[in-house]
């Protein structure tokens, strides 16, 4: 019997497998597919993402894979600088494909324990009181405490569960694939940029050797999307949009994707939890889908390794949707506002030109590229301190750097006080004692996830917060 059984082992899964680890949960990992997949839905980490690689001592091998690239921009893709003061050490995206991603995750779960087994599709699922029966498509029932569906926008999980999936289906396809093409780079360039001026949704992005990632509107809405495209469907969309086919041939992959925007009702059914794509999908605009999910897992792991462990105060696990589901709903309504900002009709393409002239105001451009980062989340708290409920920023000490002290996923007590203890907390809360130039507070209380659970100087106070995170003493 296992602990937790995670369905889908795409960057959710994985993060999440890796999360609870940390904490000694027995977690087994099922995806459908024998391999892992080569389609390249997202192409890299935002702020918030790249926050939460270097808290778990994974960023340098991020690093070696990837690029640095302005973050400005991405927002509609309306062009603008990076915004200067950032609220983070990390004021860039890190250019990563997805299929690296997903092998650094899923090495990173496996060294820790993690059990991964591809090619097993999961079919059924009952639970009761004590744990869940999972049922594979061979006939093999698997037993665990508890699972949690990482398993993307067609989730089988959600749909056992019968949770509802609300929303607006898809309006606009876009066709997205890599292949070879012909045209030279200068050509290509320059349709680029003249069809941009009214088509957001079109581009050829250089990988080298003559290869590109290829993107095109599609005629219409495929009534299966997950039938995959054909290079003469490319051909043809390629010639209705921008005149030419460019040569294009010989796909590495192809694929297509909709505007759908669908918010599960509910992240939790008793034993089972939603994570990622399986509790929310919406339009890849702004590169926040596998961001959103991989924050999901780091926002879930520890609190369901709490209640794996036995020490999770009560309602613990709940506040996970109680978190997560807001910032999602909002992350939903962003990429709402940039299709429409991206439409080619008259009016967005208006609203588009008065909101690129307000970009240019700093506090406006930051606002827009926090909601894109994921830097300006803020759980809801309670009253108190504006640090309270906010992750707190990867901050200078004198005998280090705070992400540094992080990498178990416990909790943490910085003290530059001195005169401070997490008394009976010791084996869930690290307390460190050291000073920094650029935090203005006597001591903070941060969660697993980084986010600050209590702000102060009182050692009674301190002792009053700690079971709401931590639980009995």
């Amino acid at each position: 019997m296992f602990d937790v059984i995670v369905v889908g082992a795409g960057p959710t899964g994985l993060m999440l497998a890796a999360e609870l680890r940390l904490h000694e949960v027995r977690v087994l990992v099922l995806d459908r597919d024998a391999q892992p997949t080569r389609v390249v839905r997202s192409l890299g980490l935002h702020a918030r993402s790249i926050e939460v690689m270097d808290q778990r001592g994974l960023l340098e091998r991020f690093l070696e894979h990837g690029k640095q690239r302005p973050v400005g921009g991405f927002f509609a893709g309306i062009d603008k600088p990076t915004p200067a003061r950032l609220d983070g050490a990390h004021g860039y995206v890190l250019a990563i494909r997805q299929p690296v991603t997903d092998r650094l995750l899923a090495e990173r779960a496996v060294e820790l324990g993690a059990e991964l087994r591809r090619g097993h599709e999961v079919v059924g699922l009952e639970q009761d009181d004590t744990g869940v029966d999972v049922t594979l498509a061979d006939g093999t029932t698997l037993r665990s405490r508890y699972a949690v569906g990482c398993d993307g926008g067609r989730s089988t999980v959600r749909k056992l569960l019968g949770i509802g999936f609300p929303g607006e289906p898809a309006g606009v396809e876009t066709l997205l694939g890599e292949m070879e093409v012909d045209a030279p780079p200068e050509t290509l360039a320059a349709v680029t940029a003249e069809v941009r001026k009214t088509e957001q949704r079109f581009g050829f992005l250089p990988l080298g050797d003559g290869v590109y990632r290829v993107l095109v509107p599609a005629e219409g809405v495929a009534e299966d999307r997950a039938v995959a495209p054909t290079i003469e469907e490319f051909r043809q969309r390629l010639r209705a949009v921008a005149g030419a086919d460019f040569g294009v041939r010989s796909p590495r992959w192809l694929s297509r994707f909709g505007d759908a925007t669908r918010l599960a009702e509910r992240y939790r059914a008793g034993r089972v939890l939603l994570a990622g794509d399986a509790a929310h999908v919406h339009p890849p605009t702004g590169g926040q889908g596998l961001n959103l999910g991989v924050q999901d897992a780091f926002n879930l792991g520890w609190k369901l390794a709490a209640e794996v462990s036995g020490w999770a105060p009560d309602g613990l696990l709940d506040t996970y949707e109680a978190e997560r589901r807001p910032v999602a709903a909002d992350v939903l309504d962003t990429t709402r506002a940039q299709m429409e900002l991206m439409s080619a009709e008259p009016g967005p393409r208006a609203v588009r030109r008065l909101l690129a002239e307000l970009m240019d105001f700093e506090v406006v451009h930051r606002h827009l590229i926090g909601k894109i980062t994921a830097l300006d989340v803020r759980y809801d708290f309670g009253e108190g301190h504006e640090l309270l409920g906010r992750r707190m920023r990867d901050v200078r000490l004198e005998r280090g750097r705070l992400y540094e002290l992080t990498r178990a996923g416990r909790g943490l007590l910085l003290d530059q006080t001195g005169r401070l203890s997490v008394g009976g907390w010791a084996d869930r809360v690290d307390h460190v004692v050291d000073v920094s130039e650029e935090l203005d507070v006597p001591a903070v209380l941060l969660r697993p996830d980084g986010h600050v659970a209590w702000v102060g100087a009182d050692q009674r106070d301190l002792l009053d917060h700690l079971p709401r995170w931590f639980g009995a003493a």
